[in-house]
């Protein structure tokens, strides 16, 4: 079992970009990190997964090109970059964990979960 701790998320004009991290209370290498959003009256989506052990990333067809996921070097910590922020992503922002786990993973399979991090687009 591993603690999650979002941060990162602020309010952010349009066209901004934001760095969400996701800390883990041990290292996260042997994990795989998803991202997930859910904004009020929505259902919780998949943003995008890195897999365990240094595997591959995976990211929702509608997140492809403006979020990149990666690993922090000291591997406890899991960013997700969002660039040219839209009002549509405006959401809360969780990471999950799970694992040895490989990516694509539905929401179901991950055991551990962090509060989230707020992001708010607007002018």
């Amino acid at each position: 079992q591993v603690q999650l701790v979002e941060s990162g998320g602020g309010l952010v004009q349009p066209g901004g970009s934001l760095r969400l991290s996701c800390a883990g209370s041990g290292a996260l290498d042997l994990y795989a990190i998803g991202w997930f959003r859910q904004a009020p009256g929505k259902e919780r989506e998949r943003v995008s997964c890195i897999s365990s052990n240094g595997g591959s990333e995976w990211y929702a067809d509608s997140m492809k090109g403006r979020f990149t996921i990666s690993r922090g070097d000291a591997k406890d910590t899991v960013y997700l970059q969002i660039n040219n922020l839209k009002p549509e992503d405006a959401a809360k922002y969780l990471c999950a964990a799970l694992e040895w786990g490989l990516c694509p993973l539905p929401e179901r399979e991950y055991t551990d979960w962090g509060q989230g991090t707020q992001v708010t687009v607007s002018s």
